[in-house]
């Protein structure tokens, strides 16, 4: 969260050949530029030893308070420069992007400078006067999927002290069954005061309440208490030093997300009123009712910008989602590139035999062409317009079409305007529309507000690996119609200034929140009604709450801050009216931001509409300015065009964080373009911080090595950086690498009460998946593909019966399902999740663990040794119970093992459940505990 500017290391000079001083060749086989990489690894020290004697975070600080899903967080930093000259501090804080900022301040020789939020207009002077001065104005700025970076920087006088406060507020969004608390922990550095604690009140009850971290460690976890009752939870996340620092150096693990996922218990009602200092919310998501049928259009981009592994991942996205489809659903496909083309005439019913055929012809789908994206939409329409009007839709199904598309209309009707128009039109309020927007080439305010003018949303598809679950994702979001036309009504001597009241539609795992304002003389019961649209008939919903026992329940200061109900109401009224500015007419408009604004003003809120001035020290001149980011086109491109690198962040950032020129980019910039507008040329040796990037350099170099004469790739002036992480270098004394002979088994076995204490086992014989083990007694299955060409599973997968929770692993990354919702993880990326009756751990060497008191213990590995693939782990296995089965299960059941043969002791017979299996004394490695792995002599069977 706090990072660090010390001086920048001294210079080097180093000519290219041509250009100056003359170099001879290199020597035959060693990379030309080796010896300016030893200079930039003396640079680097220079700067680490300089930052580690200037500024030092002694205290740190978060604190969120989450009361009826409202949350608000603090977050404290205070630092000292402890070098004997001026050095500059940078406070750097992540937020989610529906957080509004809501206060800043720094505390500096006992003077406050604070933040104050002004209107746009009136903070434009300071903007341009920092766009003058040559640095990058905006204070926040986008820096990944959810979040959004705050970052300012002051200078600090020898020996002073400097206290950062930022507090921002945010509304939970119920997401697929559960709401979601993100922050993000990022010190850079050892603090000795470090303190996180999360307190929440829900007054309807906590159902299940986890956690899950990236940066937790089984030594971490001690520092990590949760306790929790009826309506309250408290988690504390308190490390000592010896806890943050990393084993064997001296800088911190610290580095990642800490995420709180909750719900709250709920029946078939009307939901739940709260009632705190004169304001009301009223939660809706009513449990049990059943899903209602659907027709749905899937509209996919084929044009040319989608080839490759984009259409790849929406076919193979597609492909899931078809077989997600009810029985009682009917669908149809349209593609398009230049033209739009039906798959059927008609919507056809999701039977299993339409399924498969459509499923072929998603596999068929070949990209070539621009994008006429008003035509395909027009077709979808007329598809459903012709299904109603012949009565093929079911009486009281809902109507949705699913647009997914890579880039801006290039053919037919391509002003954007018009096409919102046509379709606005067409559709006339009988469909809702949802649209996918996948990367970054095609404008998301132009799909944000088809969707919107037509009852729907919009979602960003980032391109990455996990992108076919983002897919599927946000249809399981969209899946399940629970109610249509659902309206709320309040007695209106009751209430004023309500938000929204009316909703087109309700679906399942989600939740729809009204709040607003008590009369003066409301009456002592605030009543409500909610009234829907079930399949077949209407339904209304009545609850009631008593305003002075609601009063009460809201007294606790430690759970709660005050009044913190109406500024609930503001911020979920001025997210709506900012919503409904995108689809408003021009009138309507400017009544919309007018309000949106004085609400901005009024409770502090750092919005699309407002900027905060932040007055440094030097002066009125020096003020920088806080906006909130406004997600455009071509924002976050995958490559990084900059100016020249320099300056170092801090000495133990395992991320190696980079400081590009005077636009001041910092590392969540890496990845994304740049500023529009002529480059500066690109230093011709970046200097990388980090104490493990110029090791991974070196080997990366001579591993590349380049004809003398010419600079080694990874090197090489240019507009893209790439930083490539490698294993660590051997150090002396290390053993020696296992003969390449000696594979590791396909899985080994841990045999408890046998007289052989192990098992390895090789698939030679595999057709289709394979049950490897299942245990009704214990809740879990496991399951695996077996490629037997290859000698590797393509995938293996765990289930578990309570929790419901659903594991696959394959080469690339592992995906945790849970509540209908996918979590991708890539291998070797630390995980700490804590859910209600098993936990799951990931360590640096990719062992993906599951536990729990009482239970197996089941690992997966991303083995890359010898007979590289994913290999499954057994621990604890004396818990398996009699019932154990399945290729593998069935050797934890009585198993029986003959002597050695007396003609040759390396081969014995083992008998279990009337199958007989040759098993052969072989040496193998031992995977469990990673790679290079260890040289063993095991008994092996092939099964």
């Amino acid at each position: 969260m706090l990072l660090i500017h010390s001086p920048p290391p001294p210079k080097f000079r180093s000519d290219p050949p041509g250009t100056g001083a003359q170099m001879k060749p290199s020597a035959p086989g060693r990379p030309w530029g080796l010896a300016r990489v030893l200079l930039l690894l003396l640079a680097a020290l220079h700067a680490a030893a300089a930052q580690k004697n200037g500024i030092n975070i002694y205290s740190l600080s978060v604190d969120s308070k989450v009361s009826s899903r409202f949350a608000h967080t603090v977050v404290t930093s205070r630092v000292v420069n402890r070098a004997s000259v001026m050095q500059e501090a940078t406070f750097q804080v992540e937020l989610p992007k529906r957080a509004f900022i809501t206060n800043f301040s720094m505390v500096i020789g006992g003077v406050t400078y604070p933040g104050n939020i002004k209107e746009k207009a009136a903070a434009q002077e300071q903007y341009s006067a920092a766009v003058a001065r040559g640095e990058s104005a905006g204070l926040v700025k986008a820096s990944g999927r959810k979040t959004e970076q705050f970052q300012v920087s002051v200078s600090v006088a020898p020996a002073a002290k400097v206290t950062f406060e930022l507090v921002y507020e945010e509304l939970l969004k119920r997401y697929l069954g559960a709401y979601e608390l993100l922050l993000k922990v990022q010190p850079q550095q050892l603090v000795k005061h470090l303190q996180m604690d999360i307190h929440i009140f829900e007054p309807q009850g906590i159902s299940f309440l986890e956690t899950e971290s990236t940066f937790m460690t089984n030594e971490l976890a001690d520092a990590l208490t949760v306790s929790q009752n009826k309506t309250k939870a408290h988690i504390q996340f308190k490390p000592t030093l010896s806890q943050q620092m990393s084993p064997g150096q001296q800088d911190t693990v610290l580095d990642g997300n800490f995420i709180v996922r909750y719900d709250v218990h709920r029946t078939v009602s009307g939901g739940s009123i709260q009632i705190e200092s004169g304001y009301f919310v009223h939660h809706f998501a009513p449990e049990g009712l059943p899903t209602i049928p659907k027709n749905v259009i899937f509209v996919i981009d084929k044009s040319g910008s989608m080839r490759g592994r984009k259409i790849e991942q929406t076919q193979e996205a597609l492909i899931k989602i078809l077989d997600d489809l009810s029985p009682h659903d009917q669908f149809n496909l349209v593609s398009f590139s230049g033209e739009a083309a039906q798959w059927k005439p008609l919507l056809v019913p999701a039977s299993a035999e339409n399924v498969n055929q459509a499923r072929s012809y998603a596999a068929s789908i070949q990209t070539q062409g621009g994008t006429n994206i008003n035509d395909a939409m027009l077709l979808a329409v007329q598809l459903l317009d012709s299904a109603n009007q012949k009565e093929l839709l079911p009486e009281g199904s809902v109507s949705l079409i699913i647009l997914l598309t890579d880039g801006d209309p290039t053919v037919g009707e391509t002003n954007p305007a018009r096409i919102q128009k046509n379709v606005k039109e067409a559709i006339d309020g009988q469909y809702s529309l949802f649209c996918l927007g996948f990367g970054f080439d095609v404008s998301l305010a132009f799909l944000e507000k088809l969707a919107l003018d037509n009852g729907g949303l919009t979602r960003r598809i980032y391109e990455d690996s996990d992108s076919t679950l983002q897919l599927q994702d946000f249809y399981q979001e969209v899946a399940n119609p629970l109610l249509t036309a659902v309206t709320f009504e309040y007695p209106s001597n009751a209430v004023e200034e309500v938000s929204r009241d009316n909703f087109r539609l309700l679906f399942k795992g989600s939740e729809i929140v009204v709040a607003g304002k008590l009369r003066d003389q409301s009456p002592d019961v605030l009543s409500a009604k909610v009234r829907g649209q079930l399949h077949m008939q209407n339904i209304t919903f009545q609850t009631e709450s008593s305003v002075a026992e609601q009063e009460n329940e809201f007294q606790n200061p430690k759970y709660i801050f005050h009044s913190f109900m109406e500024r609930l109401w503001a911020y979920l009224t001025i997210q709506q009216l900012l919503e409904q500015m995108i689809s408003a007419s021009d009138a309507e408009k400017q009544a919309l931001e007018t309000r949106a604004l004085s609400l901005s003003l009024h409770y502090s809120f750092v919005t699309p509409l407002t900027s905060m001035v932040v007055t440094k020290p030097e002066g009125k001149e020096w003020s920088e300015v806080a906006e909130k980011p406004v997600e455009t086109k071509n924002k976050h491109k995958n490559f990084y065009l900059g100016g020249p690198l320099s300056r170092f962040r801090t000495a133990g950032d395992r991320r190696s964080r980079i400081t590009a020129g005077p636009s001041r980019k910092t590392p969540s910039d890496l990845g994304r373009a740049g500023p529009q507008g002529p480059l500066s040329p690109p230093h011709p040796y970046p200097l990388m911080a980090g104490k493990s990037l110029l090791p991974d350099m070196l080997l990366e170099s001579a591993k590349t090595a380049s004809p003398p004469g010419q600079l080694p790739a990874s090197l090489r002036p240019g507009p893209l950086l790439v930083l490539v992480s490698q294993p660590a270098l051997p150090t002396l004394g290390t053993t020696a690498a296992v003969p390449a002979a000696i594979q590791a088994p396909a899985v080994i076995l841990m045999l408890p009460r046998q007289s052989v204490d192990r098992l390895c086992v090789d698939i030679r014989h595999s057709q289709g998946p394979m049950n490897l083990l299942s245990d009704p007694d214990q809740g879990v299955e496991v399951t695996a593909q077996y490629e037997t060409e290859k000698a590797r599973f393509s995938w293996i997968e765990v289930t578990f019966k309570n929790p419901q929770l659903q594991v696959r692993a394959i080469p690339e990354h592992v995906v945790v399902t849970r509540n209908r919702r996918n979590f991708a993880y890539k291998w070797k990326e630390t995980l700490f999740s804590v859910i209600p009756g098993v936990k799951l751990t990931m360590d640096k060497a990719g062992l993906l663990l599951f536990s729990s008191p009482d239970r197996v213990t089941i690992g997966l590995l991303p083995w890359d040794g010898p007979g590289e693939g994913l290999r499954l782990l057994l621990r604890d296995t004396h818990r398996f119970s009699s019932r154990v089965g399945g290729t593998l299960g069935q050797f934890y059941q009585d198993v029986l093992w003959e002597p050695p043969a007396a003609a040759d002791d390396s081969k014995r017979l083992l008998r279990v459940q009337g199958l007989e299996y040759s098993a052969t004394r072989l040496l193998k490695l031992d995977y469990q505990e990673g790679s290079p792995g260890t040289e063993i002599s095991c008994w092996s069977v092939e099964l």
